[in-house]
């Protein structure tokens, strides 16, 4: 029978009682973690979200009632202990942090029972995802997983410590917003006041920090909730957190500085991990030519090779056939890894035509200098050294090859790249490598929609000296845009906004926007610029990722406390779900089935 906790307060939590408080009285209460009866004494390891405590019951100490009690308990049921700190009768636990001390109780009340819990209540379990989503209140009480949320909690205080004392004000702005269908797809929200109309959930607050730019606010900041209908990853979730900021009179180099000051701030307090300051920075095209990827892995080397001048007259086909069509012959050079199986070799291969690669040309520098490719027969011997010279293989090595467009040769590299690293043990959770990338290209060619398309967001300006070849060559524009690369990974981006209607005007030309559908999608934002808007930048994290990669965890669902599944969609609450036909009707929606007539 549960009992209540008149009378009773809570003194410490687990771990906050001491070798100090030896012979005082505390009061302590959490769950069960386990009971051991041991005959005339009970043993029983009392856990809160900061640790364990052991207690003991002696019907000498605490009197026969709460002994009786004590000896029904079960794991997860929630109790109050009142009682002594004694220094361990036993061997000192060194695991523990109380491992030196244990309570001697005097009192004992069960403030609640628990059935049997679905799966252990334990660190690294090994219970399904599955499972554990399913009952996430219970998979919460983890102590690995209370750690994450812990220090979830305290990157969120001291980064706001940190931005209130450079100047940032927090200002909060609108989850109900107006859908503007460029880049992911809106979260809509049906309006009952406004039948057949809509609202969008953010997908970040770009507009309103502009408008609060315009407004004369100077730096904001907001630790916002953002929401994108897009296909999950294991660092993407429907909705997540933003760290966002804003500043206004700053170029580049003032949000890099005041950012590479906030990261060294989290790195150095909350892990003691010294950030070497300033953040190397790499161009968006010296990061595709040399890692495939515009947010390389810096931990480990295996840069790709172009490689395209030396096998121009080749007569493997592969190759020239790929530099006949204005692509590329790039490869890599997996050192030590000549001896590779076949059968490894042919995994990699089919790996690399998951990227769109439509094979993989290798060679293997036997320990006495020798060459085995998969290409010889099309290439002379001479021509195999050159390549192996011009690759830097040594007796050991295996190159690998592919030869496409540009894009499908960096996608393909730049991966293969990382799985070799990940086969190899290159890397490690705890070395931490930054880069800043720079001057992106302000528009990407979109095939499908067969226009120029932004790459970040139609308000990125274009480095000026690029500008006058906006008609011309607009792919060759580069931006005044910048992401945060941490161990592979895209912690944030952000870039230096249009504050000039004519280039905004040009811009959405170029995007192909008429200017009635710019007006119409951007109106309230083009019309705030008629009245004095300053020159501005930011900056977006994905707090999830930061938090993620600070704790070493291998998902972003271990640093969110509700995440959502694959398909969007939560185990626990069995969202989304139907709603009533009242409800629907009220909107004026009417569901029907796909493929049925309307």
């Amino acid at each position: 029978m549960a009992e209540s906790m008149r009378g009773l307060k809570r003194s410490h939590r687990c771990t906050e009682v001491s070798t100090a408080d030896i012979g005082r009285e505390v009061t302590v209460m959490g769950w069960v973690q386990k009971s051991r009866n041991k005959g005339g004494i009970i043993f029983v390891d009392l856990r809160d979200r900061t640790g364990i405590l052991q207690i003991i019951f002696e019907e000498n100490d605490c009197g026969a009632e709460s002994f009786s009690k004590a000896e029904k308990l079960r794991s997860e049921f929630v109790i109050a202990v009142t009682g002594r700190v004694e220094a361990r009768s036993g061997a000192v636990n060194e695991n523990l942090a109380t491992g030196a001390i244990e309570v001697r109780a005097a009192s004992l009340r069960i403030l609640s029972e628990s059935e049997t819990p679905p799966f252990p209540i334990e660190e690294n379990s090994r219970t399904k995802e599955e499972l554990r989503l399913k009952y996430r209140y219970l998979d919460l009480r983890r102590p690995d997983l209370q750690r994450n949320l812990m220090f979830r909690s305290r990157i969120a205080i001291l980064t706001r410590q940190f931005l209130a004392e450079e100047g940032f004000l927090e200002i909060e702005t609108p989850t109900l917003i107006k859908s503007t269908p460029e880049g992911a797809r809106d979260y809509l929200v049906p309006s009952r006041v406004h039948p057949g109309s809509f609202y969008a959930l953010p997908q970040s607050p770009q507009l309103f920090k502009q408008l609060l730019m315009c407004s004369g606010y100077d730096r904001y900041f907001q630790i916002a909730r953002c929401y994108r209908d897009e296909d999950l990853r294991a660092d993407r979730q429907p909705e997540f957190t933003q760290i966002d900021m804003e500043l206004s009179f700053v170029d580049v180099d003032d949000v890099i500085d005041v950012n590479e000051r906030l990261l060294h701030k989290l790195f150095q307090e909350l892990l003691g991990v010294e950030i070497p300051l300033p953040i190397p920075r790499m161009t968006w095209k010296e990061a595709m030519n040399r890692f495939g990827s515009d947010k390389p892995d810096m931990r480990f080397g295996m840069e790709l090779k172009d490689v395209s001048d030396v096998v121009r007259d080749c007569g493997f086909g592969v190759f020239t056939g790929a530099l006949e069509n204005g692509g590329s012959v790039r490869g890599i050079n997996a050192k030590g890894q000549g001896a590779m199986p076949r059968k490894q070799i042919d995994r990699l291969v089919d790996y690399a035509k998951d990227f769109g690669a439509k094979g993989l040309a290798y060679l293997s520098i036997h320990e006495d200098g020798t060459y085995k490719a998969s290409f010889s027969k099309f290439m002379t011997e001479e021509q195999l050294k050159a390549l192996a010279d011009a690759m830097e293989g040594e007796p050991g090595d295996l190159l690998l090859f592919a030869a496409d467009k540009n894009k499908v040769v960096w996608d393909v590299l730049g991966n293969l790249r990382l799985e070799l690293a990940r086969q190899q043990g290159l890397l490690k959770k705890d070395d931490f490598k930054f880069l800043w990338v720079t001057e992106f290209p302000l528009l990407e060619y979109s095939e499908e929609e067969n226009r120029y398309v932004a790459m970040h967001h139609p308000f990125t300006m274009p480095m000026e000296e690029d500008w006058h070849l906006i008609d011309t060559d607009p792919g060759a524009v580069r931006a005044k845009a910048y992401d945060i690369v941490l161990n592979g990974t895209e912690l944030g981006g952000g870039s230096v906004r249009i504050h000039q209607s004519d280039i905004q005007s040009k811009m959405f030309e170029v995007l192909g926007f008429t200017p009635e559908r710019a007006k119409e999608q951007f109106g309230f934002l083009l019309e705030a610029f008629k009245y004095g808007v300053p020159p501005h930048a930011g900056l977006a994290y994905g707090m999830d990722r930061v938090a993620m990669l600070m704790v070493g965890a291998d998902s972003i669902r271990d640093v969110i406390a509700f995440p959502k599944v694959k398909d969007a969609s939560c185990l626990m609450t069995e969202a989304p779900g139907p709603v009533e036909e009242k409800q629907l009707k009220e909107l004026g929606i009417q569901v029907r089935e796909e493929g049925a007539e309307p």
